[in-house]
């Protein structure tokens, strides 16, 4: 039994001098982790913000593109002015289409999410929004 203060046998043999440099391999494995972790992070927070840009202006446009008398166009410019006024480079390339039946209209914003990631275009992103044409209706006696 050792007395305190004392080392044990198992690291009598041991120098304390030989673990110089462990902190700064353990860092440069680690490191690139973390950088890589926190990018990943940063991509997918800028997608899901162009995404939910796309989805507002689809919605958007679907409800101008709803209302009494209204057109899918009315729908589609709606959609590219929100765009315009909240794109902001987070979605670019984008486009609008707007379809409608007499009964339903759909719009639909497509464009690209910006990427941090060299190399990578972009991520591609569509999103739709689509209800029932708002008409007058008389009601049954």
């Amino acid at each position: 039994m050792s007395s305190p203060g004392r080392p044990t046998k198992r690291w009598q043999g041991c120098d304390w001098r030989d673990d110089r440099g462990d902190a700064s391999i353990q860092m440069a494995i680690v490191f690139p982790l973390v950088l890589l972790a926190a990018v990943a992070v940063i991509q997918a927070s800028m997608w899901f913000y162009a995404r939910q840009i796309a989805l507002t202006a689809a919605r958007e446009g679907a409800t101008a593109a709803r209302a009494y008398q209204s057109s899918p166009a009315a729908g589609a410019a709606q959609a590219r002015a929100v765009l315009g006024r909240t794109a902001g480079g987070s979605l670019s390339s984008y486009s609008v289409s707007a379809s409608g039946d007499g009964q339903r209209v759909r719009v639909r914003v497509s464009g690209t999410a910006l990427s941090m990631i060299p190399g990578l275009s972009g991520l591609r992103i569509t999103q739709s929004a689509s209800g029932p044409v708002e008409r007058w209706t008389v009601p049954e006696r």
